[in-house]
C-alpha cells in the first residue's frame, strides 16, 4: 500500500487530523505540544483506494531535548518511507520560523508535498490559509480536523498524486510471518527451518532490524518465511531504527497468510505478546503460537498441558489458536510447527456448503435460542459462507442488532466445534431480512 506521512511543528493538530482521516482514535490528542512521540500508523479508504498513513511527533529543529531529537529523526524516517507528505500548519498562527525550517527539509526530500492549513473552521480562517503559499509549495488545502470541513478535497488530491498500485501477481505460496518480542528466537527458528544462517543470530536482542523474506520447499510445496524485527513495548523503543522495524513488522503481519507468535518458555507471557496476536487476529490472519526454548525448562509429564493451559487462560478469546512447543536451537519439533502452520492455512481456505451450514444452524438454535431483543423474539433464518481466507459467514435475521454479543460468541464456538477452523479468525456478519 502507498504510505502518506503527516508532518509539522508541535501543536498544529496533526493527531486530530490523523484521527479524522482514519476515523479512529489511534493518536492521543492533547493541547500540550510533544504528546505524540511515536509514529502512529493507520489506514485511510477514499474513492475506492486504500493507503497507509503515519502520524509523527512535532518537528523541532536543532533542539537538544532528547525526546525532540528522537522525534526529529522519526520525522526524517517517515519522510524517507513515504510516497507523499501532508505538511500540517495552523492557519490561526500563520507561518512561523519552525514551519519554514520544516519546509526547507521537505523541499530536499523529492517527495510530493501538500500543505494543510488546519483549524480553518470558518470563512475568515479559510482565507488566512492563503498565507501558507509563502512556504513555497504549489498546493494548499484549508480544512478543519475537528469538523471535517475540506478533508474531501484534500483526499481527492492525495488519490491523484499517489502512485498507482502495481497489479497483484497471483502467488499461491503460503507467507509465514514469524513475530514476537526481541530475543525469543525468531531468527534461530528461520535458520533451523532453512538449514542455513539466513538471518544473523546473536544474544543481543534487536539484531534483526528489517524483515527478511526467505523461500523454502517443504514436501514439494514452496513457502515464504518472513523473519521480522522484534516488537518491544512501545515505551521501551528508544532507537529510531526500531520505529522503522515496528513498521516493517506491522507490514509483515499485514501481508502474511499465517502469523507465528514466538514466546520464550523461560519467560512469562506478557501483555505485549497478547496485543501482537490480537493485531494479527484483527487482520484476520491464521494464528499459531510457538513456545521456544522448550529444551531449557524442567519438565514433568504434564508440563506441556500446564503451559498450554496457562497461555490459553491468558489469551481467553484466542483460545482457538494452536500451541506448539519447540526448540529452535536443537530443531526439536520445528517441522511439526511448520505442519501446523500449513494446516491452519488450509483451514483458512475451508468452505462449508450452505446446506451443511443451515443444518448446523437449525441444530444449535434449537439447542440454545437467541435472547429476546426489546421483548421480541430474534429469529436467525439462514446462514451462508460468502468467502474464504478469512472465512466470512452471513447470518440473516429479523433483528440484525438484536443478536447479542454473547450469542455471537456461542455461534462462533459452535462453528469451531462442528468445523474446527483451528487457528483461524472467523468473521460473522448479521444482516436484516
Amino acid at each position: 500500500m502507498p504510505l502518506v506521512a503527516i508532518v509539522g511543528r508541535p501543536n498544529v493538530g496533526k493527531s486530530t487530523f490523523f484521527n479524522r482521516l482514519t476515523e479512529e482514535r489511534h493518536s492521543i490528542v492533547h493541547n500540550e505540544p510533544g504528546v505524540t512521540r511515536d509514529r502512529i500508523y493507520g489506514h485511510v479508504e477514499w474513492g475506492g483506494r486504500v493507503f497507509s498513513i503515519v502520524d509523527t511527533g512535532g518537528f523541532v529543529p536543532n533542539s537538544a531535548d532528547r525526546f525532540e531529537a528522537a522525534i526529529r529523526e522519526q520525522v526524517h524516517l517517515a519522510i524517507q518511507e513515504a510516497d507523499l507528505i501532508l505538511f500540517v500548519n495552523d492557519v490561526t498562527t500563520g507561518v512561523t520560523d519552525l514551519d519554514q525550517e520544516m519546509a526547507s527539509v521537505l523541499r530536499k526530500s523529492d517527495r510530493p508535498v501538500l500543505v494543510v492549513g488546519n483549524k480553518a473552521d470558518n470563512d475568515e480562517r479559510r482565507w488566512d490559509a492563503h498565507s501558507l503559499y509563502e512556504l513555497g509549495f504549489d498546493h494548499v488545502y484549508a480544512l478543519s480536523s475537528i469538523n471535517g470541513m475540506g478533508t474531501g478535497d484534500l483526499l481527492d488530491a492525495v488519490n491523484k498524486l499517489l502512485p498507482e498500485s502495481e497489479p497483484e501477481v497471483e502467488d499461491s505460496r503460503t507467507r509465514i510471518a514469524i513475530i514476537g518480542r526481541p530475543n525469543v528466537g525468531k531468527s534461530s527458528l528461520t535458520n533451523a527451518l532453512l538449514g542455513t544462517e539466513r538471518s544473523i543470530v546473536t544474544e543481543i536482542s534487536g539484531t534483526t532490524r528489517d524483515s527478511v523474506d526467505s523461500v523454502m520447499k517443504y514436501h514439494g510445496q514452496e513457502v515464504v518465511l518472513v523473519d521480522t524485527a522484534g516488537l518491544r513495548k512501545r515505551a521501551k523503543v528508544k532507537e529510531n531504527v526500531e520505529f522503522y522495524a515496528y513498521l516493517r513488522t506491522e507490514r509483515a503481519i499485514e501481508t502474511c497468510d499465517v502469523a507465528v507468535l514466538m514466546l520464550d518458555a523461560t519467560e512469562p507471557l506478557e501483555s505485549q505478546d497478547i496485543k501482537v496476536l490480537a493485531q494479527a487476529e484483527q487482520m484476520k490472519k491464521g494464528l499459531v503460537v510457538a513456545i521456544n526454548k522448550w529444551d531449557l525448562i524442567e519438565k514433568n509429564t504434564n508440563s506441556v498441558l500446564e503451559y498450554e493451559a496457562m497461555v490459553k487462560d491468558r489469551l481467553r478469546t484466542l483460545d482457538y489458536v494452536p500451541i506448539v512447543t519447540i526448540s529452535a536451537f536443537t530443531k526439536q519439533r520445528v517441522h511439526k510447527l511448520l505442519d501446523k502452520v500449513l494446516h491452519v492455512e488450509k483451514e483458512r481456505h475451508k468452505r462449508i456448503s450452505t446446506s451443511e451450514l443451515n443444518e448446523f444452524l437449525a441444530t444449535v438454535v434449537e439447542r440454545h435460542a437467541p435472547p429476546l431483543y426489546r421483548n421480541q423474539r430474534v429469529k436467525i433464518k439462514f446462514v451462508t459462507q460468502v468467502r474464504t481466507a478469512p472465512p466470512v459467514f452471513n447470518f440473516f435475521t429479523n433483528y440484525a442488532k438484536g443478536v447479542a454479543e454473547s450469542y455471537q460468541r456461542y455461534l462462533e464456538n459452535q462453528l469451531r466445534i462442528w468445523y474446527s477452523f483451528e487457528g483461524v479468525p472467523i468473521k460473522m456478519v448479521f444482516k436484516q431480512k
